[in-house]
C-alpha cells in the first residue's frame, strides 16, 4: 500500500485558516444577498441621474471608500460615462477647479458622517451640483444632504473583531459596479465601443474587429465554383503565408462553397483522382459559415470553438467574399 502523500494531510492550524477564510467570503456573500434585496427605485433614479449627466461623474470618498471610488471612477469611464476620482482633501485645496456645471457627484462614506466629506456639502451645493450617495443610511449627515441615496444598511464587518473595513468595501464596490453596467445597458453601450476604450493586451485583441486581423487581398483565395479542382489550385497559388481555404463564388459573386486543404487530402486517401477534372462545386462545402467584417473577434473565437471549423470566410453585406479568418491568425488571443 503506498505512503499517502505528504501535503495530503494539512496541520490543524492550516485548516482553521481555510475554515476562517471560507466563513469571511459566505459572510460578503450573505450580506450581498441581503443588500440586493434592499435595494429600491431609489437605485433606479441614480442611474437616470448619472446616466443623464452632460458633464462627468465625480467620483469621491476616503480610505478604503476612496480606493474604492477610485475603482467605479474607472468602472464607469471604460462602460462609456465619463468620471474621475477627487480626493476630497485635494478638492478642498484647490482640485475643485476640476468640476464643472454639468458634472454629479458620487460620494462614498459607509458612517455618512466623513468629515471631508461633509466638509465638502456645502462647497457642491453652493454650486448646484446633484449629489448621489452611496452610505448606510439617510440618516447620516451625507444620506441627508444627498439629492439621492443608495442606502447600505446595517452591514456587519468580516473577521474575528469585525473592525476593518471588509464587508461595507464589498457592497460599496458591488453597488458601483450595479451602477455602471446597468447606466451602460441603458445607454446602448456597444462591445464595439468597449473595444474603443480597451485596445491594449489580451482583451483589446479579443475585442478588435474581424477586418482588424482577417487576410484579404492577395493572402486569400477565390474562385468560380463552375472550374475544377486542378484549375483552382493550378492557377491559385499565393506568395508568403497562405490560408487552407479556397472560397467559392457564384455568377454574381457571392459566396457559394468552401473547399479547404483537408478536403483535397479526402480526395488523395480516396484516390478520387478524376474528380479533379469536374466542378469543384461537386464537392464543395455548401453555404459555409461565415461572419461580417465589423464582427468582433470574442464572437469568432466562440463561433470557432462551438463549429470546430479551422476558416471563417468573411462577407459584405451583399455576401460577396471580402477576406478569410484562418484558426492560426488567433492563436495567442484565444
Amino acid at each position: 500500500m503506498s505512503a499517502v502523500p505528504e501535503q495530503s494531510i494539512l496541520p490543524a492550524s492550516r485548516l482553521a485558516q481555510l475554515r476562517e477564510a471560507r466563513e469571511i467570503i459566505v459572510h460578503e456573500g450573505q450580506e450581498l444577498l441581503a443588500l440586493a434585496r434592499r435595494l429600491d427605485t431609489r437605485f433606479c433614479d441614480a442611474v437616470d441621474l448619472l446616466g443623464a449627466c452632460c458633464g462627468s461623474v465625480m467620483v469621491t470618498g476616503v480610505g478604503k471608500a476612496g480606493l474604492i471610488g477610485r475603482k467605479i471612477a474607472a468602472t464607469l469611464s471604460s462602460t462609456g460615462t465619463r468620471a474621475h476620482f477627487v480626493h476630497p482633501t485635494e478638492a478642498l485645496h484647490g482640485d475643485l477647479g476640476c468640476v464643472g456645471p454639468g458634472d454629479v457627484w458620487l460620494m462614498l462614506s459607509n458612517s455618512g458622517e466623513t468629515e471631508e466629506i461633509c466638509r465638502l456639502l456645502p462647497l457642491i451645493g453652493e454650486r448646484g451640483l446633484p449629489v448621489v450617495a452611496i452610505t448606510a443610511s439617510d440618516a447620516t449627515t451625507l444620506g441627508a444632504a444627498a439629492d439621492i441615496t443608495i442606502t447600505l444598511g446595517r452591514l456587519v464587518e468580516a473577521g474575528v473583531h469585525g473592525l476593518a473595513p471588509s464587508t461595507s468595501t464589498t457592497a460599496m464596490l458591488a453597488i458601483g459596479d450595479a451602477l455602471a453596467l446597468v447606466i451602460s445597458q441603458v445607454r446602448n453601450f456597444t462591445p464595439q465601443q468597449f473595444a474603443a476604450f480597451h485596445p491594449g493586451g489580451s482583451l483589446g485583441r479579443r475585442l478588435a474587429s474581424v477586418k482588424d486581423i482577417m487576410r484579404s487581398g492577395e493572402q486569400v483565395r477565390i474562385a468560380s465554383e463552375n472550374a475544377t479542382i486542378r484549375e483552382v489550385f493550378v492557377t491559385l497559388s499565393r506568395p508568403g503565408r497562405r490560408t487552407g481555404a479556397v472560397m467559392l463564388v457564384d455568377a454574381e459573386g457571392r459566396l457559394s462553397g468552401l473547399f479547404t486543404d483537408s478536403d483535397l487530402a479526402r480526395l488523395l486517401e480516396r484516390r478520387r483522382d478524376e474528380q479533379f477534372d469536374r466542378p469543384i462545386s461537386e464537392v464543395m462545402t455548401n453555404r459555409p459559415l461565415t461572419v461580417g467584417p465589423d464582427a468582433i473577434l470574442e464572437e469568432v473565437l466562440q463561433l470557432l470553438g462551438s463549429r470546430h471549423v479551422s476558416e471563417l470566410p468573411v462577407v459584405d453585406s451583399q455576401g460577396c467574399p471580402v477576406g478569410i479568418i484562418d484558426i492560426t491568425d488567433l492563436i495567442g488571443i484565444g
